[in-house]
């Protein structure tokens, strides 16, 4: 083993700022890594450094190749792709030997690079100190506030994955003892520590300077702070006692001298939970009060001809220019024929094979508040709740977050004419479940979010809409949650809150109404975050609040975040989870496929058979499918492996696994291409 092989596996992906492969990096001096006294001598060279750092680290930075911002909770109870992944399944999602995106540091370093180099020369003159580097002083003061945000941001994403891991804050030797060392993995909530330390450097900085909101800024500071805070003290909550936190049973990191002695900073593992609920509060709380007022409006109505009044909630998530939306905070900004994307035509055909679920479309509310299964059946309902045989039934009286975003056929995606859309529908034509490819519907359920109405956004990969990174109103949801978690009771700020967003969703119940009429074991059918543990929720205001975050975050990428911190996914290993789409068969649907629905079973078979279930189920066409027995679930799946190659190449003789300062993640080995254990 030599210091190159450990450096390459562990700082090093493909650098995007060359063409350089990891073994160019290591053997020339790439641009990115120009010496500190040669580069970072002016705000624009700061500037141009983090550009590049935005694209790879931030959410919805990347939907260009993604399934795009309608499709970001794929692989969850919102919305599947046409084929299950492996992690719902007991053997086919092993550990890697070796994987590109896995116990990757490149972009930490490059943000340790940055900050180590440009601290050294940043100096405000009110300490005396002085700044040798070119430019408006608030401006750099600002920039070194990005670079914090955004290592916090990556680290964020590194510790959802594996939980423990590596704190570094510094550029290393490179060495083979020091990257060795540089691998003992902190504990989960130290790692959380330090990142709300890094958004706390991230907030003061950003003071410094208003920025456009296509720039971090200090507010999306404090709402990664009330999500990560939201994200640490519920997991230490639900994952209490086992081998996924500090000092459970089972541990894993206690087999390290390292870690061995391990004590939380406040004392307990109850006091940390409340440390971090506590964090939550106070950085959401600051967020809500400042954007209570200034939310999107929602008319409750989907615009349909130019005559009609625009839907500003709606539109937040279709327009070019975002920055007039003031419930936006971070949005990303595309540019025709420069920087696009394919988000509109995709939301006006097949959502690039992405459908939302049967038990995504029942956990919205009727209008009044009521759940849908109060109101007679799921198929035929009781003339209030209209029933599921048409889409057309299924979105009347509804919350209107669905009968805006869940797609009618008859429905004109486009109301402003242009040449340059050749591609998509004009008008919603049926859902084409007989086509596998991205522009088929896995499920009949589509939705339209980011659908702009002008069709000059619609050409083939030449669109150039904002894509919204954070909003303002998840921060109303973190407090909620948050201080409910913390205290079991909502306090008037909660109350108020959470009545702001239910009257926007076009909501007239109250909260208490809601609430009563909840049966959990209607719910359990529809939303896996009806369990924590394994265990169905006995607190129907708890499992409100966890609706109402689902039911407002559609598809922005947060669903498969909730569900593990709240550990809402054990109830699978014993009951495999049947996906369903919409009411296929018997039903007004059925007719517009005519005569080509196949369901003998067999490899021709292009729909479930009706005769285990009217409604369509994507992975019950054939028993080849992956899942057709139903998604399934391991408790290591919480958490990703620990590549082996990485275990070798820090061990002192390149290969003895066991001398790595590793250890893997709880119920994953160290034999590649295995499955968990349990």
């Amino acid at each position: 083993m030599t210091t190159k092989d450990i450096f390459k596996f562990f700082l090093c992906g493909f650098m995007t700022f060359t063409t350089t492969s990891c073994d160019d990096f290591l053997d020339r001096e790439p641009l990115s890594f120009i010496a500190p006294d040669k580069y970072f001598v002016n705000a624009t060279q700061l500037q141009s450094y983090l550009d590049n750092l935005y694209t790879p680290i931030l959410p919805s930075h990347d939907i260009q190749y993604s399934y795009g911002i309608f499709g970001k909770d794929v692989d969850t109870d919102n919305q599947i792709y046409h084929v299950a992944h492996n992690m719902y399944t007991d053997d086919l999602y092993k550990v890697p030997h070796d994987e590109n995106d896995n116990w990757n540091f490149e972009l930490i370093y490059r943000c340790n690079y940055f900050l180590e180099s440009v601290l050294q020369k940043y100096g405000d003159d009110i300490e005396g100190s002085k700044n040798i580097i070119s430019g408006d002083l608030s401006t750099i003061k600002h920039y070194i506030g990005e670079a914090y945000f955004l290592r916090a941001s990556e680290y964020f994403k590194r510790y959802m994955m594996f939980g423990d891991f590596p704190i570094i804050t510094n550029t290393l030797k490179e060495d083979t003892q020091s990257l060795i060392e540089a691998n003992k993995r902190s504990p989960r909530n130290e790692v959380a520590r330090f990142i709300l330390s890094d958004l706390d450097l991230a907030y003061n900085y950003l003071k410094a300077k208003e920025m456009s909101t296509t720039r971090i800024n200090k507010d999306v500071a404090l709402l990664l702070k009330s999500r990560v805070a939201l994200f640490e003290g519920t997991w230490l909550k639900y994952f209490k006692g086992t081998a996924f936190v500090p000092n459970g049973e089972g541990w894993p990191g206690k087999s390290k001298d390292y870690n061995s002695n391990y004590k939380f900073k406040s004392g307990s593992i109850d006091e940390e939970i409340n440390f971090f609920l506590d964090e939550a509060i106070k950085a959401s709380e600051l967020i809500a009060d400042s954007y209570l007022s200034k939310l999107a409006e929602n008319t409750g109505y989907l615009q349909q001809s130019l005559s009609e009044p625009a839907n500003e909630y709606y539109d937040m998530f279709a327009s070019e220019d975002l920055s007039t939306f003031d419930e936006v905070l971070l949005w990303r900004q595309y540019a025709r024929g420069i920087i696009t994307h394919n988000v509109n035509v995709a939301a006006s055909t097949g959502n690039n094979g992405v459908g939302l679920t049967r038990g995504f479309v029942n956990n919205f509310l009727m209008d009044d508040g009521t759940p849908v299964y109060t109101h007679g059946t799921y198929a035929d309902g009781d003339n209030y709740y209209m029933g599921d045989r048409t889409l057309h039934d299924l979105r009347q009286n509804r919350d209107t977050r669905l009968t805006l975003f869940l797609k009618e056929p008859g429905q004109k995606n486009i109301l402003i004419e242009n040449v340059e859309g050749t591609h998509g529908n004009a008008v919603e034509v049926y859902p084409n479940i007989l086509n596998m490819d991205t522009n088929g519907a896995s499920t009949g359920f589509l939705l339209r979010k980011g659908g702009s109405f002008d069709q000059k956004y619609y050409a083939n990969g030449k669109g150039y809409t904002g894509a919204v990174c954070y909003r303002a109103s998840e921060a109303l949801l973190n407090y909620i949650e948050a201080y409910y978690e913390r205290h079991k009771t909502l306090d008037s700020k909660a109350r108020k809150y959470w009545e702001k967003l239910r009257t926007r969703a076009g909501i007239t119940g109250t909260i208490e109404a809601t609430v009563a009429a909840t049966d959990m074991i209607e719910e359990a059918k529809n939303d896996w975050a009806a369990y924590s543990a394994g265990n169905l929720l006995d607190d129907k205001m708890l499992y409100n609040i966890r609706r109402e975050r689902r039911c407002e975050m559609i598809a922005e990428g947060l669903r498969f975040m909730d569900l593990c911190r709240w550990r809402a996914m054990d109830q699978l290993i014993t009951k495999p989870y049947i996906v369903e789409g919409f009411h296929l068969w018997n039903t007004p649907i059925q007719d517009w496929y005519g005569d080509k629905l196949v369901a003998d079973g067999t490899s021709k078979s292009n729909v479930s058979s009706p005769d285990e279930s009217e409604y369509y189920r994507p992975y019950r066409k054939n028993s080849k499918q992956v899942c057709y027995n139903g998604l399934t679930w391991r408790l290591a799946h919480y958490l990703k492996p620990v590549m082996i190659k990485q275990f070798m190449v820090t061990s002192p003789d390149g290969s003895s696994i066991e001398q790595s300062p590793l250890y893997q993640n709880p119920y994953w080995s160290t034999v590649s291409d295995t499955p968990a254990e349990k």
